[in-house]
């Protein structure tokens, strides 16, 4: 038999056992009542305890923490438990009644047991739940920073092309400080909001984004408290006793462990981040800066790797932003409103904060009658149209209020005398603020110079546009003011009376406001400046009475007479502009009252002769007579009397090219001491080399035209070149005129001494039909624009000549800073150069009636920077063109506009076409400076 295996257990100890056992359960129904008292009572001192942490937790979040997991994951459970305790209460009426026997059995056993086991269970639970409130030393602690904080913005128009500039620069490794800057109100803060938020919507590998409010007043101690914030650097006790260096050195340790992006907003001066502890964006940490800034000599002077400018809108999206202010039952209530609205959008200039403002003004007016109103009270007292105050020129007025000095302020404030969007001649203006005393000393450049520098600090601050004008005056420098600034200005000198004493309502401007009677002389009395510029004025039938007058605009007026009296009474007058007066034959007599002036500008009028009376103003500094085609006398040893003068302005003057006494009146020129700046017209090689001879007449000669030039076959460009400052060379009827040559010895001692074109950038030749070829252009390394009109050459640079001159010189390409080339009724010309060229500057060419040319200096690598280049011309010479290859054409095609073949005139004789010639050159020099 196999082994036995048995088990021995004592009886006593298995009924002992089962005895217990039952024993336990039996308890879960003889003990079910009070426990189920236990149970409430437990709960309700659980829930007073819950009620305790909340407190202690609603305190601390108002401290800005956050509650930890810990007491989060216990308040889950509570609220999960009371729940649960409620439906076991719920049925302790049930339960109770089932127990019999006085609560030692129960009617359902069974169910009693698993009822009264439940209520031990969450007594249990509820026990434990209750010690563990009571032991929370910590209910919440301060929470991590956020990436980015989301900041509140309005949609946005017609940001979106900068915007994806800008982000797509700061995605780039090469590019660690970024600098947005423009006008006020123009957008840059909306635009910088943008890439604040887009980092939210989208997840990149930055630790930390942060944002700071930077203003005009510069506190580098509030940059590093919102920086030590955002970065949690705040928390620690210490950081309030640390020092401004001590907390730059705890910031610097944190941001060099973090990729971070710093977002800089309303920047007005250099922000030195190494000083507050920020480290600069690297390589090694691909961190980000970017700011805004009115101004774009601090994207220089914060270093930015990349700047781009936020413009104002354009028309299509200035309407849509208009519009969407306003609202469409507005614009629908009435046929009329939305054409008066466009006059509000025009008045606006595309200005985003002033859009905004003059939208939601208009946002509740259904009836034309109130636009009507609207509209003319923006148009002659802006500041008084609701909002315009208090939410955009106060806000404008911070920039000017920044400018460097008085100085500056008065220049700016004196280009709001010229009407909106007027297109304003910086060589014209500086002769103003000359005339004006702005200017710290007329003698040589020096004042001049610093005009052109009050220039360049207007236009980097936003307050002036650069503006780029049709081909006719490229090559010319104008400038504008923004519309709303312009009102601003006037807001400033006129009414809010917030600026200097001595500029408070001195002004009296109605320029370009269609006016054919001038104001009331009683209103000029106690002004400074008026500008009636661009009316209808014939004449004046007032003499006003003004001491305290200097500056007077009367110019693009249809003036046909001055009377005698006219000027008796402006003892204080120092700028007369009397410039574009079509009708204006004469001036009167009384001039010579205008003790004080300085400044006299008579160009482009129909002037026959200037009084001998002028020798009285012996302070005069500056006399504009350039193109004044009926200008037939001018009285013997009167310039020379004019001893004073500085600025003389004779280009294109007909007394110099019709008078038997130019010789005279070029001596007369040599007497001069003063004159810094010349600008003349000369008919042949005498009067020429007597400028030549005068030492100072050389060097002050700024504009040069050689008109008909007569027995003259060459002309050395040696003696042209030793005009040093030569920037304007204008050719016209030198019908004798063969070539300019080119004295190759001469030309490489020439550039030893600097002795080239170096700041020649204009050169128009007109009727020169005997002109071979211009090759000595080559010597003119800053040429920027050429236009060439009636002529029989047959090659711009000659392949011939060039060879050499390339090669003494060291000229690797010519026309490398040419912007603007016009080629028109040149019926012979073949080659403009023989090989292409890399124009990397050039913006246009024109080309007009020229049959012969067939090929132009343009090839594949000229194709890769098409996107800047206009070309225009006849299609049936577009059609002739030969290229480098299909794909060149293809990629000039877009850029091609073409002009009517059929409004080219045809020419049967040269007779023909040299009159046309003259006729073209008097139309183009009588047009008003055109308005951008």
């Amino acid at each position: 038999m196999g082994n036995i295996f048995s088990i021995s257990i004592s009886c006593d100890a298995l009924f002992s056992c089962c005895l217990d056992c039952t024993a336990k359960k039996v308890t879960f129904t003889t003990e079910l009542e009070e426990n189920l008292d236990v149970l409430q009572i437990e709960l309700q001192k659980l829930i007073e305890t819950r009620s305790d942490v909340m407190r202690r937790v609603t305190i601390a979040e108002q401290q800005q923490t956050i509650r930890t997991d810990q007491v989060q994951g216990w308040l889950t459970r509570v609220q999960a438990v009371e729940a649960e305790v409620d439906e076991l209460l719920k049925l302790k009426s049930q339960e109770i009644e089932r127990l019999c026997f006085g609560g030692f059995c129960s009617k359902n056993c069974k169910s009693s047991y698993k009822f009264g086991k439940k209520v031990v269970k969450k007594l249990k639970v509820v026990s434990v739940l209750k010690g563990e409130g009571g032991n929370f030393r910590v209910v919440a602690e301060r929470a991590p920073c956020a990436l980015v904080d989301e900041r509140p913005i309005e949609p946005t128009v017609g940001l979106g092309s900068t915007f994806d500039h800008v982000w797509r620069c700061l995605m780039e490794e090469k590019v660690g400080i970024i600098g947005i800057y423009g006008m006020g109100g123009v957008g840059k803060t909306t635009l910088l909001t943008q890439i604040n938020n887009k980092f939210i919507q989208m997840q990149y590998d930055f630790d930390v984004v942060i944002w700071i409010v930077v203003s005009r007043d510069l506190q580098l101690g509030k940059i590093q408290e919102s920086i030590g914030k955002k970065i949690g650097l705040v928390d620690d006790q210490s950081w309030k006793n640390k020092s401004f260096e001590e907390k730059a050195i705890e910031i610097l340790k944190c941001l060099r462990k973090k990729k971070f992006v710093l977002l800089l907003d309303d920047i007005w001066e250099l922000v030195d981040l190494t000083e507050v502890g920020v480290p600069l964006p690297s390589f090694e940490t691909a961190s980000k800066v970017v700011f805004t800034t009115r101004f774009i000599d601090v994207c220089g002077q914060m270093g930015a790797h990349e700047k781009f400018q936020v413009q104002c809108l354009t028309d299509e999206d200035a309407r849509k932003l208009f519009h969407e202010k306003v609202g469409s039952e507005v614009l629908n209530s009435h046929v009329d409103i939305p054409k008066l609205a466009e006059n509000l959008i025009k008045e606006c200039g595309g200005l985003p904060l002033a859009l905004i403002t003059i939208g939601r003004s208009m946002a509740c007016m259904k009836t034309p009658q109130e636009w009507e109103y609207a509209i003319e009270v923006l148009r002659t007292s802006a500041s008084k149209f609701t909002g315009m105050e208090e939410k955009v020129y106060s806000r404008l007025k911070f920039s000017y209020d920044s400018l460097p000095n008085d100085s500056i302020r008065s220049c700016l404030l004196y280009c709001c005398l010229y009407p909106e969007d007027y297109s304003i001649s910086k060589t014209d203006l500086i002769d103003c603020w000359i005339g004006e005393g702005f200017l710290n000393e007329y003698d040589g450049s020096r004042a001049r110079n610093q005009g052109y520098y009050i220039i360049g600090v207007l236009l980097r601050t936003c307050l002036l546009e650069d503006v780029c004008l049709s081909e006719e005056e490229k090559g010319n420098d104008y400038i504008k003011m923004h519309d709303v600034i312009r009102d601003m200005m006037l807001w400033l000198a006129c009414e809010n009376n917030k600026i200097e004493d001595d500029e408070k309502e001195k002004l009296l401007v109605c320029a370009g406001a269609g006016l054919t009677k001038a104001p009331e002389v009683e209103k000029w009395a106690r002004v400074k400046r008026v500008s009636l510029m661009e009316n209808q004025f014939k004449y004046f039938s007032e003499t006003p009475t003004c001491p305290h007058l200097r500056t007077l605009f009367l110019n693009s007026n249809r003036l046909q007479s001055i009377t005698r009296d006219f000027f008796n009474f402006m003892p204080s007058l120092r700028v007369l502009n009397l410039s574009k007066n079509l009708s204006l034959f004469e001036l009167p007599s009384g001039i010579s009252k205008l003790v004080s002036l300085q400044h006299l500008d008579l160009s482009k009028t129909n002037i026959k002769r200037l009084p001998k009376e002028l020798e009285a103003l012996s302070n005069l500094k500056c006399l504009n007579l350039e193109n004044t085609y009926s200008l037939s006398t001018i009285p013997r040893h009167l310039i020379k009397k004019l001893s004073a003068l500085r600025v003389l302005r004779l280009f294109k003057c007909n007394f110099l090219i019709e008078s038997e006494d130019s010789q005279f009146f070029v001596e007369e020129l040599c007497c001069l001491e003063h004159l810094n700046v010349l600008t003349i017209s000369l008919k042949n090689s005498n009067d020429l080399q007597h400028i030549l001879s005068t030492q100072n007449l050389q060097t002050c000669t700024q504009s040069l035209c050689l008109t008909r030039f007569y027995h003259s076959k060459s002309l050395k460009v040696s003696r042209l070149a030793e005009m040093k400052n030569l920037d304007r060379l204008h050719l016209y009827e030198c019908r004798d005129l063969e070539e300019l040559t080119i004295d190759c010895a001469w030309e490489v001692q020439s550039i030893h001494d600097s002795h080239i074109f170096y700041n020649l950038h204009t050169v128009d030749i007109y009727s020169c039909f005997k002109l071979r070829d211009l090759t000595w252009l080559a010597l003119a390394p800053n040429l920027k624009r050429l236009r060439i009109l009636f002529s029989h050459m047959e090659e711009i640079i000659s392949v011939g000549k060039i060879g050499e001159v390339s090669e003494m010189m060291g000229i690797a390409h010519p026309f490398e800073k040419l912007e603007f080339l016009e080629l028109r009724y040149l019926r012979k010309l073949k080659c403009i150069y023989w090989n292409p060229l890399p124009f990397q500057q050039l913006k246009e060419i024109r080309i007009s009636d020229c049959p012969e040319l067939k090929q132009l200096p343009l090839n594949s690598d000229s194709a890769k920077e098409r996107k800047n280049i206009v070309i225009v011309g006849e299609k049936s010479w577009w059609k002739k063109l030969q290229w480098e290859d299909q794909a060149t054409e293809n990629a000039f095609l877009p850029c091609f506009e073409s002009i009517d073949d059929d409004s080219e005139t045809e020419f049967d004789s040269e007779a023909e076409l040299e009159e046309e010639c003259e006729e073209a050159e008097v139309e183009n020099d009588f047009k008003s400076t055109p308005v951008a």
